[in-house]
């Protein structure tokens, strides 16, 4: 009997031993240094340049439509400037001029599997109803800049629209500053985020944003035609 409970016991001893030891849960994996030094770089980078100024014309709010224009600056290596259109927005009509000199450029509008045969990386996943401005331009030297101006005229009928008598135009502004000069012969009722108001040399309202904030600002504001144009 002890020789037999001696080698139950030696034998529960052998699959004990035998039985590999529980792993420790792993850790998620941390960004390598690289990819959070190109991370922090781009972050860096893409605010230190935001000095352009965007301006929006709205045009009578039943054509949901506006014209801009805003002006960007490309540094030495860039050959090419790549504008993506919001979704529910469509554009027309873009144009672009280097501003020192007042030459225009060649652009072209390239829609969903387009953009994809181009091989142009947009920043985000390309859709079916994906669009882009390209804008292209000779190399940039190194060490030099190319100032650009581009000007585009957008239709947005969730974004820009009359609600009974009452403009709405509803947009985030992700730019350090922003401008909105409101129709002929409508006056400013309501805006969500303090702007300076003026008013053009042809009797029109403009709003002036400024935004410090690495992310949108979310400006929604409303008119009303003045009594006098009704």
């Amino acid at each position: 009997m002890k020789a037999r409970l001696a080698a139950l016991l030696l034998l529960g001893s052998s699959v004990a031993s035998a039985q590999p030891a529980p792993s420790a849960p792993s850790a998620p994996s941390a960004p390598s240094a690289s990819s959070a030094q190109r991370e922090r770089a781009e972050r860096l980078r893409e605010r230190a340049r935001e000095d352009r100024e965007i301006v929006y014309f709205l045009k009578p709010p039943e054509t949901h439509a506006f014209e801009l224009y805003h002006d960007v600056i490309q540094a030495g290596g860039a050959d090419r400037y790549l504008n993506v259109v919001r979704a529910g927005s469509t554009v027309q009509d873009p144009k672009a001029v280097v501003l020192d000199t007042g030459e225009s450029l060649p652009v072209e509008t390239l829609k969903g599997e387009a953009i994809r045969k181009a091989g142009l990386d947009i920043g985000e996943p390309v859709r079916p109803d994906s669009e882009v401005v390209v804008i292209r331009f000779p190399k940039v030297a190194a060490g030099q800049t190319l100032r650009l101006r581009i000007s585009e005229t957008y239709t947005d009928a969730g974004r820009y629209k009359l609600e009974g008598d009452e403009l709405v135009f509803d947009r985030g502004f992700g730019r350090t500053r922003n401008a909105v000069v409101l129709p002929a012969g409508y006056a400013l009722t309501n805006c969500s985020i303090p702007a300076t108001v003026s008013e053009t040399e042809d009797g029109r309202i403009r709003l002036d944003f400024v935004n410090p904030r690495p992310d949108e600002i979310s400006v929604l504001l409303t008119a009303r035609k003045r009594r006098s144009q009704k």
